[in-house]
């Protein structure tokens, strides 16, 4: 005898619900520096109204190459964060739009980028941004702090988000992003896209 999906449902949303009971949290995790509570996104983008963004997010740390660095010395532009590591395939896959994207003079007139080396030792992370030949800084996360920062809209890797001028996230891609994708979200955000 079948049982109505209803049942099935919740037993399901059940052992979900036990499963995440029993693991520990993001911010436990991002202590203890395991690679748990993290997924491969699908390429799902979207652009979030105004209304809807939250508080300011702040980032701030040291790069991999030493430097000091702070999103709020960046709020004159948009600031598009990528959340990579050089474990993750989606992220070498992603690499060459990131690069022409950061490369394009267009878009450096509209948005500062920032990358955050998600929980992996900065000399590893710097060898990997200098193969890739990323154009731009990245912070170096090893026990996944940063990524905290970001509100919950970085749970998969590789994870883009755009920041508006006031510091909110006001898009995001989860999975790889394509040059086009990511062009069409800045210039979105940057022409007020989203302000409904």
């Amino acid at each position: 005898m079948s049982l109505p999906r209803r049942h099935l449902l919740g037993v399901a949303l059940a052992a979900l619900f036990l499963a995440g009971c029993s693991s520990n949290t993001v911010a436990e995790q991002a202590n203890q520096g395991s690679q748990k509570g993290y997924i491969a996104g699908d390429g799902t983008s979207e652009i979030i109204p105004a209304a809807r963004r939250g508080e300011p997010v702040v980032l701030s740390g040291t790069t991999l190459d030493g430097g000091a660095w702070d999103s709020t010395e960046h709020r004159d532009t948009l600031l598009v964060v990528n959340v990579w590591a050089s474990w993750c395939g989606p992220c070498a896959k992603e690499a060459p739009d990131l690069v022409a994207v950061a490369s394009d003079p267009k878009i450096t007139k509209l948005a500062t980028f920032i990358g955050i080396d998600f929980r992996e030792e900065a000399a590893t992370g710097r060898a990997q941004a200098e193969r890739w030949g990323l154009p731009y800084p990245s912070l170096s996360d090893p026990g996944g702090r940063a990524v905290l920062a970001l509100q919950g809209k970085a749970a998969a890797l590789p994870a883009t988000l755009i920041l508006d001028r006031e510091g909110r996230i006001a898009a995001r891609t989860l999975g790889p992003v394509t040059a086009s994708t990511l062009t069409g979200m800045i210039t979105d955000v940057a022409a007020g896209g989203g302000t409904s």
